[in-house]
Parts: structure tokens; sequence; C-alpha cells
């Protein structure tokens, strides 16, 4: 039976259609005490009580009224009560520090085909990027959190490449690091008032997916290693990889970008929380 007095933080939440014709709400949750995660269903009369700005990402919350299933790792809830309020993400200044330093790591570039290429991407979607989430729920989903990650990505490469033995252009590697997530900033669109993350329907019926965006980019100016990297980046077909790892003979430079994101992903500041906790928001 879960302790009834934890402390949840809410990880993601999003509102569907019933067959009924009625709202219906999935809601995921953490146990900061022990970690585990609860799935949670409100139905439209909870959600129509309850204010919006519960559910951010990020708040901690307390379930006051609910039904648990057998192994209590699933619940129906009738009331919520709100203990701290996340922050949504980076404020301005501090999204427009990371740009420029982004710009000027790119500006530091001594391939000047690929600066310029680099540097027209980013202008042209300045203001978009800024505010991107780098994910819906799973990791940096908050304003400016795709920059963040992207940052983190770029500081691992230059860690990295130094034991490389020359086996990755070093250009080409940074770049798929800036550029494997870009199309995110069409993929999602986050609201900067609450922090909602909801999926741009508009632009998956155009591509299957950001890493099919980012692939296209670099290929459409000839840069073909920084696509494939980019192809390669989600490491399995099943996870999304247009290019998947477990194919054999595979060149090495295929690998590192996976595994870059993956660092991030894993050991980066992944949500709000935990830039707050180290001093940066």
């Amino acid at each position: 039976m879960p302790d009834l007095n934890a402390d949840y933080e809410v990880i993601n939440f999003i509102v569907g259609d019933t067959k009924a014709g009625t709202k219906m709400g999935k809601l995921q949750l953490k146990n900061l005490s022990d970690c585990t995660v609860l799935n949670c269903i409100l139905w439209e009369e909870t959600l129509n009580r309850l204010e919006s700005k519960i559910f951010k990402t990020g708040n901690i919350v307390k379930i006051v009224t609910a039904s648990y299933n057998e192994k209590y790792n699933n619940c129906l809830i009738n009331n919520l009560e709100l203990i701290e309020e996340a922050l949504c993400g980076l404020d301005l200044p501090e999204r427009d520090e990371k740009y420029k330093s982004l710009i000027s790591f790119v500006e530091s570039f001594e391939n000047e085909k690929l600066k310029t290429f680099l540097l027209n991407i980013l202008e042209e979607n300045k203001e978009a990027l800024k505010v991107a989430p780098a994910a819906k729920a799973m990791h940096h989903n908050y304003i400016g959190g795709l920059l963040v990650h992207t940052l983190e990505c770029v500081d691992f490469a230059k860690l990295i490449y130094p034991k490389l033995n020359s086996k990755v252009d070093r250009w080409e590697l940074y770049a798929a690091c800036i550029l494997h997530d870009i199309g995110k900033i069409f993929e999602y669109k986050i609201d900067l008032e609450t922090g909602f993350i909801e999926y741009n329907e508009d632009f998956r019926k155009d591509w299957i997916s950001h890493s099919q965006y980012g692939y296209t980019l670099c290929m459409k100016e000839g840069f073909k290693n920084i696509a494939k990297m980019i192809a390669a980046h989600h490491g399995r077909a099943e996870w999304g990889a247009m290019i998947d790892l477990s194919e054999k003979d595979l060149e090495p430079f295929y690998y590192i970008v996976h595994h870059i994101d993956d660092l991030s992903a894993k050991f980066g500041k992944i949500n709000v929380r935990e830039l707050k906790d180290r001093g940066e928001v």
C-alpha cells in the first residue's frame, strides 16, 4: 500500500477523449521518497474541479483522495493538493545567455561552410529555439530545455573527442550534436504560462520525426556524415532511429552522437528542479 502522506512530482499530464465523448486526464506521478512511478486517471468531473496549473510538469503534489488497483501502481484520483509549484523553465535572460553561448561556439568553427550553414539555421529559428523543450516527458521538458540539452551534448563532445583517435571529424561531430534535435522546435508546442508540452500535429503530418527533419536538412546541403549521425542518434529502430545501431559493420562515427545524447538525457539537467538545485535558475 502506498504512503498516503507521500509527496509526488508531476512527470507528465495529457487530456484525451473517452469513447463516451467525455474528457479523461492521464497523469504520471513520481514518488519523491522511493522514485516509483504512479499512473493515474482523472475523470472529467475531477478535471473541472481542479485548477489546470496543478498539473504543470515538475509540480509537487499530494494525493488527497483516490482509489488504487491491487498492485497500487495505478489509481483513480478524485482530489489533489498543490504543495509546491514548479518553474516552467529558463527565464528570458537565461535563454538569451545560452543562445549566445551556442552562437559563440559555432563562430569558433574552422570549417567555414559548416559554420555558415549552422549560423543560418540557428538565426532563422532563434526565437523558437530559445523556448523549445527537448522532450515531452523524458528529459529537459521545460522552456529552454532544448538549448540546455544541446549545450550539454556539445560539452560532452568536447570532452570525448580527444579519445576518438580521429575516427570522426571534430566539426561534424559538434554540428551533429547541435542539430540532432533541431526538428523538436517544430515537433513540440509549449505553453509559456503553464509549461505544458504537446505534440505539434501539423509537423507530424509532414515529418515522421525530428530525426528525419535533421537528417533531411543536412543531406540537402551535402553534410552526409552529420546526417547519418543524426539518423542513428536514437540507437534502435523501435526507439525512432532511422539507422539501427544493431546493424553490422557500421563505421564508428555512427555511434558517438547516440551515446552523447543518452549521457545528457540520463545525467544532464533533465528537469527544472535540477536546474534550480544546481543554482542555474
